[in-house]
């Protein structure tokens, strides 16, 4: 992942959200002449009036530069890095627009179309809950059972002592696993790549980038992870499970197909951007719940780290989600216990059942428990700081193609493989514990606390009962209680070591990767290591549950989330002030250093993502400083060549209406139009030869609301170029009133940028119109879009003046 702002991003500045610096297009279109980029670029300082693209070219010469704007040019851009790959970035707009479509939407529905749209809501909140647990059930059956083969076939030759055999069984296995789950995501679906976490909370927060919840990301996000985790690597189906639940939420969400004939008319209200939010908060709870079986915490995750704007009723429709969900798993988990899955049984889902067998606990325990959490936020700090680094290394190697990315992915796992196997041959032997029946004792073959390996009868390799296993049965066996000593100093250190740092050089691969279970895992494994060194009166197993709180603290600074996760999955209330006070410690102490890796991983893909506090740079500025002009605007009654050649050498999405003679007697801001409405609106040809209002009725002879809908993350809209108009048509005038948004959010010049910061993100909006202070100036004087408050922009325009 390559850094993506500031003085690392592209130096040609697209601000596709507004009306203001124009981007040059490279072809230029035969009615008018293309401008100038000099007076329309973000280097312009901000202008007092108004222009249509006619007055563009005449614009250079009488602007004033404001006396705080020490540096006009930008030096940032509408672009991210999603999958390796820059891609343009789009704003989702939460807003309603309060247009005559929308009143004329709502005019027409009954009693019955509103209680169908409830209805749906719900119905397609549990569809989502019950695909989420289907896929995450099939994610972890394929696992369990390709894993299980691979590990199954490796202990065969190992029990016949052809133990080169195995290693190179083992390790040419999980070569063409990761090859596998890397060339499917490289050339199919870059996107795919990662947690998908950082995407998914980015979306939520208004940021669409390029196909983060595609089908065909979906679909390599599914099989990708189920190949990655069969392939040893030191990662989980935790993140990508997020990703996915919000990639199926995103599907059904759809609102219809016009491309495959889906265009009934009682799913057509989802086409717009705040239900789909709804679902697909849906939706990433329900990810969580099908990866941990942990419904309330999946509300509370996608409460706490996913989702930017929540309500009472998203609350309830989310929990639904969540219910369905793991009641679908706990179904099919019961009829696989009967044999019916092949390898797949108790080892499947992450459901530790762990109940302590102490119950009490005395201030040496609290003072042990103290020194874990600061441990463990020092450490997850470190981790993060170590993530930062190791993803830019690796940008350098994937943007050279999709070959480098497979070939990385095999050396990867070729280093985890010889780590795996390795260690574990260099651990000694241990005696099975005489109260053990021998069957027991080792375990060959499945699943368990002692595996043999290549020891004598009677022994059990303690580095192979962890790393020649799952990761979820990994987990289990450092959580099991009563095991104090199963597991010595060496063997718990030596894991912890090598499992910190195979999961710093495995994420960032291409494969659908997850930070979970390597934080889990290096949590356990730590906490365990304390707990036997302090020889506390707590059970190591308790240890490494809370071990396992204090990393996920210390390096995704989540806590009540990740509380009630863990007391899900181990079913022991008794812990809940532990766990508590473990990660309050932690994610203190890990603060101090720097933020946490999703937070980290956001920037780094250069998506704009708008923070809960505005930044201290904000402080000093009004609305008006951060403004590039002039701004373009349409009159209430356009001409239709003049909204046609607008659009097609901009590729700004909202355009100021101006009410002007004869329709007003001085110019005022009639609203805000859309540029995908105003494409639906030249395709109807609702043209006029002289300038007057048509009003809506005549707009709603040709078109339905329906039209006017945005379409999905998986379809196309209309383009300017495709509407084909004649000359005789781009002379006619064209009415938009029936399409303006006759209530913008608007500010007035002289508000606290912070201030209109905060509004601009608790509102969720797209645009934000700047209005005059005083009276007999221009009516609109720019527009404010989450570009305008990215720290790096502002800093970029007020260069050695603010800090």
């Amino acid at each position: 992942i390559r850094l993506a702002s500031g003085k690392h991003r592209s130096m040609a500045m697209a601000k596709r959200e507004k009306g203001l610096a124009v981007r040059p297009v490279p072809a230029p279109v035969p009615e008018a002449p293309t401008p100038s980029a000099t007076p329309v670029s973000a280097t312009a300082p901000t202008s007092a009036r108004s222009v249509k693209w006619g007055d563009l070219e005449d614009a250079a010469g009488g602007l004033e530069r404001p006396l705080l704007r020490q540096r006009g040019s930008n030096t940032t851009s509408q672009m991210a890095v999603v999958g390796t790959n820059v891609c343009p970035i789009e704003s989702l707009d939460y807003e309603i627009v309060e247009n005559d479509v929308y009143k004329q939407d709502w005019r027409s529905r009954g009693r019955i179309q509103i209680f169908q749209y409830q209805v749906l809501k719900w119905l397609m909140a549990l569809l989502v809950g019950s695909f989420v647990g289907l896929v995450g059930f099939f994610n972890n059956i394929a696992v369990e059972n390709i894993a299980g083969y691979k590990l199954l076939l490796t202990s065969n030759l190992m029990r016949q002592n052809r133990n080169l055999e195995a290693f190179l069984l083992y390790m040419a296995c999980n070569a063409v696993l990761a090859g596998s789950a890397a060339a499917i995501c490289a050339y199919l679906a870059p996107a795919a790549a990662g947690s998908g976490i950082p995407e998914v909370k980015a979306y939520l927060n208004g940021v669409d980038a390029h196909s983060i919840l595609a089908p065909s990301t979906l679909f390599v996000k599914i099989i990708g992870s189920i190949l990655g985790v069969s392939a040893g690597f030191m990662l989980g189906k935790e993140g990508p499970m997020v990703h996915t639940g919000a990639c199926i939420a995103a599907m059904l969400g759809q609102g219809g197909s016009r491309r495959y004939g889906l265009t009934w008319n009682w799913i057509r209200y989802f086409k717009n951007d705040l239900d789909r939010r709804d679902l697909i908060t849906c939706g990433a709870a329900a990810g969580v719940t099908a990866a941990f079986r942990a419904p309330v915490g999946g509300v509370l995750f996608a409460l706490e780290e996913a989702t930017t704007w929540w309500r009472s009723a998203l609350l309830w429709r989310t929990f639904s989600t969540t219910a369905v969900s793991a009641i679908v798993l706990r179904s099919l988990i019961e009829y696989c216990r009967s044999g019916n899955c092949g390898l797949f049984g108790k080892g499947g889902l992450i459901m530790f059942d762990v109940s302590s067998r102490v119950t009490t606990y005395t201030a040496t325990d609290i003072a042990a428990v103290i020194l874990l959490g600061i441990l463990g936020g020092l450490l997850g700090a470190l981790f993060n700081h170590f993530v930062d680094r190791i993803l830019r290394r690796y940008g350098v190697i994937n943007e050279k193609g999709a070959p480098y990315k497979i070939l990385m992915t095999v050396f990867i796992s070729l280093v985890t493989s010889c780590c795996s196997f390795g260690l574990s041959s260099l651990s000694p032997c241990v005696p099975c514990p005489p109260e053990l029946a021998p069957g027991k004792c080792p375990t060959i073959g499945r699943n368990g606390n002692y595996k043999k390996f290549w020891c004598p009868a009677g022994h059990y390799n303690a580095l192979a009962s962890l790393f020649f296993n799952t990761n979820d049965d990994a987990i289990r066996n450092l959580f099991s209680g009563g095991t104090d000593s199963e597991f010595g100093v060496y063997t718990l250190l030596t894991f912890f070591i090598g499992v910190y740092t195979l999961g710093l050089i495995t994420y960032g691969v291409a494969v659908p990767s997850g930070l979970f279970i390597p934080v889990i895992l290096s949590g356990a494994s730590f906490g365990r290591l304390v707990g036997k060194v302090f020889g506390s009166g707590l059970d190591t197993g308790l240890f490494a549950i809370v071990g396992a709180a204090s990393f996920l603290g210390g390096t995704m600074r989540m806590t009540v989330s990740v509380c009630v996760i863990l007391l899900e999955l181990t079913n022991d209330l008794l812990l809940l002030p532990l766990i508590m006070l473990v990660l309050l410690v932690s994610k203190t102490v890990a603060d101090c250093f720097n933020k946490g890796v999703y937070e980290q991983i956001v920037r780094m893909k250069g998506l704009p993502f708008l923070e809960v506090h505005a930044d201290a740079c904000m402080r000093s500025l009004v609305a008006s400083d951060v403004l590039s002009g002039p701004v373009i605007t349409f009159s209430s009654v356009e001409r239709v060549g003049s909204v046609v050649n607008t659009l097609r050498r901009t590729g700004h999405n909202g355009f100021p209406v101006i009410e002007e003679e004869p329709f007003a007697p001085a110019p005022e801001l009639c609203g805000l139009v859309l540029r995908s409405h105003l494409i639906v609106l030249l395709n109807g040809r609702t043209f006029t030869r002289a300038p007057v209002k048509t009003g809506a009725a005549e707009v709603f002879r040709k078109l339905n609301p329906f039209d006017f809908a945005k379409v999905g993350s998986s379809g196309k809209a209309m383009e300017v170029d495709e509407l084909r108009l004649t000359e005789e048509e781009m002379d006619m005038y064209v009415d938009l009133h029936p399409i303006t948004n006759r209530s913008p959010y608007t500010v007035v010049e002289n508000m606290s940028l912070a201030k209109a910061a905060v509004l601009f993100r608790d509102l969720g909006l797209r645009h934000m119109c700047v209005v005059p202070r005083t009276p007999g100036r221009p009516p609109v004087l720019g527009i404010l879009t989450r570009h305008d408050f990215m720290p790096e922009y502002i800093r970029g325009l007020f260069e050695n003046v603010l800090p």
